[in-house]
């Protein structure tokens, strides 16, 4: 399976500027692509001429190195270019797929990274503490383009990959790569099969229920319960006084001047420090959930948390005149959602989960709050107040969130007994023949052109066409 790695890197002050001149470079193809593509469909839709043809979808770059125009482009490696078109190409295969929208500008604010492959990055071994282990020494660049070792930290050893990612955030460096362990992973399909076989009391012993909400992030069936400590809430809190107070800094500077930059790298540093708090508490959360003794089974609520976050729509009355519709108070409730990790809780315990030969399924959340878990009992006066629950039918008392943990576990329990559980399947995006690397500039995608968007014409009709072919110049695509 594939085992994702992050580690934090740490390059000199030059090196930092040969790395920010080839994320800079790298953004400029994928961007130059993102506007040839955008040029091409506003071009067809415009001249009658090319009516029917397509845009062309390929991994082609040369024609935006210019001597006279970019000459800042032959002072990177040329695979740092071609990176930039796979990338590009690589994300228009997701939007053929639907897995997300048609490429679109990167900018300047924000992580920023780089890929590089295999001809750019060397993992040289050194001595470890012991003899049986091995670290290795990061080297970046060629023999023209030399940037030297830079040093990370590897918390847990890896193999050498094939390819690796440099990202900068708020000044802080990472470096990241995937490789494959070869360890066979069972099919959630199979680990279901085999839990539908267990007696319905046995399999109710190996499974936990989770609920999550605002109040308690997670709540568990076995009494568990996750949030973030006191120091942590209080730390996030000053952080929030600082960023509001830099963004309005930030918000009185001068466009473009040293100040305003400063206080951007403030505001980012800010987020990042609220990012970090946030995938610790899901990355702790959902391994103390999958490594309980005896579980086999992990029961969460289907929330959409995108459209639970959603800002509510405006309303008006019969004469247009715009009503209050709380947009203030659902803007706390979702600050408080989006910080509870839900989403990430979620998607890490399934991966590990699966490491472990243990299934997380999904349950539908109607009325968890409001069903007793002792009798079935469900209505709303079941729950008084926020934190207790108190069953009209049989007079079960209990903690809310613990009675909710309970149905959702026995949901669980019944959905895979009854042989309906069927994962969402997840789409894959192009798969190549060749790696991108040494050896091989242009790599050939698996998959057979999709049809209506791979139909390219490399030359326009007419001699004035021939010439606005070149997307370095964006005031002919915006006449258009």
């Amino acid at each position: 399976m594939q085992v994702g790695y992050r580690f934090r890197c740490y390059p000199t002050p030059d090196q930092q500027a040969i790395l920010l001149r080839w994320i800079g470079c790298q953004r400029f193809i994928y961007n130059a692509k993102v506007g040839e593509d955008r040029y091409y469909r506003v071009f067809q839709r415009k001249t009658l001429a090319l009516a029917g043809e397509h845009a062309p979808i390929d991994q082609e770059y040369a024609r935006f190195k210019c001597r006279e125009l970019t000459p800042w482009l032959y002072e990177v490696p040329s695979q740092i270019l071609r990176n930039g078109a796979v990338r590009w190409k690589t994300a228009y295969s997701r939007f053929f797929q639907r897995l997300g929208g048609r490429p679109t500008i990167q900018r300047k604010s924000g992580p920023q990274s780089v890929w590089l492959t295999n001809e750019l990055f060397s993992f040289e071994a050194a001595g470890g503490a012991t003899p049986e282990e091995v670290s290795y020494r990061l080297s970046i660049g060629k023999g023209k383009f030399p940037v030297g070792v830079i040093p990370y930290t590897a918390h847990r050893p890896h193999k050498i990959p094939a390819s690796i990612t440099l990202t900068v955030d708020a000044g802080h460096w990472y470096v990241s790569f995937n490789i494959d362990d070869d360890l066979p992973l069972p099919t959630p399909q199979e680990i279901a099969a085999e839990l539908a076989s267990w007696p319905e009391t046995e399999l109710r012993a190996s499974a936990v229920g989770v609920d999550r909400g605002v109040t308690v992030p997670v709540f568990a069936s076995t009494g568990m319960c996750a949030g973030l400590s006191d120091v942590q809430q209080q730390r996030l809190r000053k952080k929030e006084r600082a960023r509001k107070r830099w963004q309005r800094r930030m918000a009185r500077r001068v466009k473009g001047s040293s100040g305003q930059r400063k206080a951007a790298h403030r505001v980012a540093r800010c987020h990042q420090y609220a990012r970090s708090v946030r995938l610790d508490f899901a990355h702790q959360t959902s391994y103390r959930l999958v490594e309980s003794a005896g579980v086999r089974l992990l029961v969460f609520e289907a929330l959409r948390v995108k459209a639970m976050s959603a800002r509510p729509k405006a309303k008006q009355n019969e004469t247009g005149q715009w009503l209050k519709n709380q947009a203030s108070a659902k803007a706390g409730l979702n600050s408080k959602i989006l910080a509870s990790a839900w989403g990430k809780t979620l998607v890490f315990a399934q991966y590990k989960a699966l490491r472990r030969n243990k299934l997380v399924v999904t349950v539908p959340p109607h009325y968890s709050s409001q069903e007793c878990s002792r009798c079935g009992h469900t209505h709303p006066e079941n729950r008084p107040t926020q934190a207790e629950f108190v069953c009209q039918g049989c007079g079960f008392r209990t903690n809310a969130d613990h009675n909710a943990s309970r149905v959702i576990r026995d949901r669980g329990v019944a959905l895979v007994r009854s042989g309906e559980f069927s994962p969402v399947g997840r789409k894959k995006t192009m798969r190549m023949r060749t790696k991108v690397g040494a050896g091989c500039s242009e790599p050939e995608p698996i998959q057979a052109p999709t049809p209506g968007e791979t139909s390219v014409r490399r030359q326009a009709v007419s001699r004035k066409a021939q010439k606005s072919v070149n997307p370095e110049t964006p005031a002919t695509s915006r006449r258009l």
